[in-house]
């Protein structure tokens, strides 16, 4: 048995792609997309068909509007191939605005319904600022399930966990990174910065009961995703999928519950003040969050474009 078929009798395996052909090698359970898996997906040829039909279906209506239905097409056609949940992203440029997050989530989740797919199969992926909580709060008493994602510390994922959000994304390889680069160490296994960070997530919310899935995201070798093994979720790129189907080297368990209890971890309580406080004392935090906000906003403005250009063709 190899790696990815001893993990997935630990976790949950996602794919992390909006390529259909990886997601079809794998088998996931569920799929995760970004805009700037979507943007790179678009510009290969077999995918360019889907934004070619967004834009002539939709030609007459604002671009943010095609962007959408491009958004849901491809959701559409991950579902095809999965048993479970897609996660589609909103606007990246709606990081900081409620009520704009709430009213795209909402949309978003009206355009897969029209397409027949119920709300319980869609994750909408909003970032996890103060605001994007705020929005998920509200959506998920709508019965629309959130997917917290560019988060990068303990306060968010508890601000997350008390707002009542399905699931977080905290990014392993993102945190690495920075602290590869602060330091000048190359962090391996169990010392990795990123999976020590999800390791404290995962523990705090199954020792203190909350009901929040924690999905490992961001990548950037195999150690970090085995360190992991028992997470609730793992979103994998294809390429580490495809690592872990090469090698059969044994897998252990590393998260439980059971586990999670022996932790030395106290409940925190916070309010907007504490969470902006402890948010930016963590500088990693603070940095990589604003990074991954404006990297996905000029993705958005690259697809946006994209639309423009085969609109204006």
């Amino acid at each position: 048995m190899n790696q990815l078929e001893q993990l997935k009798q630990f976790t949950t395996i996602v794919a992390d792609t909006g390529d259909f052909q990886s997601i079809e090698s794998f088998a996931p359970q569920d799929a995760t997309t970004n805009p700037s898996l979507i943007l790179k997906a678009v510009q290969k040829d077999t995918y360019r068909h889907l934004l070619e039909q967004a834009v002539r279906d939709h030609a007459g209506k604002p671009t943010a509007e095609i962007v959408d239905h491009l958004l849901v097409a491809f959701g559409v056609a991950i579902l095809k191939l999965i048993p479970g949940r897609v996660s589609t992203e909103t606007d990246a440029r709606l990081s900081f605005d409620t009520a704009g997050t709430i009213a795209k989530g909402q949309h978003l989740i009206a355009l897969y319904e029209a397409a027949g797919i119920p709300r319980e199969r869609v994750l909408i992926k909003i970032a996890a600022t103060w605001e994007g909580i705020r929005a998920a709060e509200i959506l998920e008493r709508d019965g629309i399930r959130c997917n917290m994602t560019l988060l990068f510390s303990l306060p968010q994922a508890i601000a997350c966990a008390d707002a009542g959000a399905r699931l977080i994304s905290p990014f392993v390889g993102r945190i690495y990174d920075w602290y590869k680069k602060s330091t000048g160490l190359d962090y391996v296994g169990a010392e990795d910065p990123g999976v020590q960070s999800v390791k404290r997530i995962y523990s705090y919310y199954r020792k203190f009961g909350y009901a929040t899935e924690v999905m490992g995201a961001s990548f950037r070798n195999t150690s970090q995703i085995l360190e992991l093994a028992g997470c609730d979720l793992l979103t994998i790129s294809p390429e580490l999928l495809q690592k872990l189907a090469e090698n059969s080297t044994t897998v252990s368990r590393k998260l439980s519950p059971e586990i999670a209890q022996l932790a030395d971890l106290q409940k925190v309580s916070l309010d907007e003040k504490a969470f902006r406080t402890q948010l930016n004392d963590d500088a990693m935090a603070t940095e990589k969050l604003s990074e991954g906000i404006r990297a996905f906003c000029v993705d958005s403005v690259k697809l946006d474009d994209l639309v423009d250009a085969l609109r204006d063709a």
